[in-house]
């Protein structure tokens, strides 16, 4: 019987995100329909759709191999599991998430000790109980079923734990951060069990490799361009780099072919003063993985 790989793929608001970032990996997740076992182009993986918030435990429990998780709800649950890597990408941009606390614009809690014998509104309860238990800070903190944001606004809660990476679904609430409690992102985790099979560690080491390349690729681009001999030291020495470009001369020619990999957002920037000393012909193109 052949090897089989049972990998947790995150349901909900990271679903997209994670199936796009395993796509430029190589590999091609199909969900269909209402299903929770989407159809992968790898004959030694086994998808399972799973909310983010209980994948830790089905990967401790060994309902799961591996998958991919929030840290926030790997501490929330308190799951021993393996930690394969951090994986920094979200639906919304790519950095890491914080949980914040927030209170009204108007209220007159200013400071995290402010919030002594205050009602506290979240999805992370258990963290956020922890978390004023080792400060000494009183507090009664209730699980919020959704649109927590809108808890203080009603009178429900005095103040929110709330996962955020602008802030602009707080502000536009009426609603300040006066603490930070957490930053996190997604991670590649892994049975314990699962870890210690050769078969399965190559397996999982293999999707955190080229996840993590892809995302490196999703920063960069390639530029080439042809530059004139005589310009070719100015020109190269505006270039950053991963190593140093690639230089080749043309054929029977007095000009140099520069080929290399850069950060994206410096290209806005750096192509027009690659015009100005001399270069030509300049080609971007996007990178898929960087390994």
């Amino acid at each position: 019987m052949s090897q089989l790989l049972k990998l947790g793929v995150p349901k909900g608001s990271l679903q997209d995100a994670t199936i796009a970032l395993f796509r430029r990996s190589g590999w091609k997740i199909e969900v269909n329909g209402r299903s929770y076992f989407p159809e992968i182009n790898d004959p030694s993986i086994d998808c399972a759709l799973c909310r983010a918030q209980e994948m830790s435990v089905n990967v401790e429990g060994g309902s799961l191999d591996a998958g991919l998780t929030g840290k926030d709800w790997v501490a929330e649950n308190r799951s021993d599991v393996h930690v394969v890597t951090d994986l920094i990408y979200s639906k919304v941009s790519a950095r890491p998430a914080r949980w914040v606390l927030a209170v009204a614009y108007d209220s007159p809690v200013k400071t995290i000790e402010d919030m002594e014998g205050k009602k506290i509104s979240t999805e992370l309860v258990g963290f956020t109980r922890r978390y004023f238990d080792d400060l000494g800070i009183n507090v009664n903190v209730e699980f919020s079923w959704g649109a927590t944001e809108a808890k203080v606004v009603s009178g429900l809660a005095d103040a929110i734990v709330e996962i955020t990476e602008t802030e602009s679904t707080i502000k536009a609430h009426g609603l300040r951060v006066i603490h930070d409690l957490m930053q996190t992102n997604t991670q590649l985790i892994a049975n314990h069990d699962a870890w210690k099979d050769t078969w399965k560690r190559e397996k999982i080491e293999q999707i955190a490799l080229l996840l993590k390349g892809a995302l490196r690729g999703g920063k960069l681009v390639g530029l080439k361009m042809n530059v004139p001999e005589s310009k070719i030291e100015e020109v190269v020495n505006l270039l950053p780099s991963l190593n140093a470009p690639t230089v080749a001369h043309l054929y029977q020619s007095e000009w140099f072919s520069v080929e290399t990999v850069i950060d994206s957002d410096v290209v806005r920037d750096l192509i027009p003063k690659l015009l100005e000393k001399g270069a030509e012909g300049i080609v971007e193109y996007p990178l898929n993985k960087v390994v």
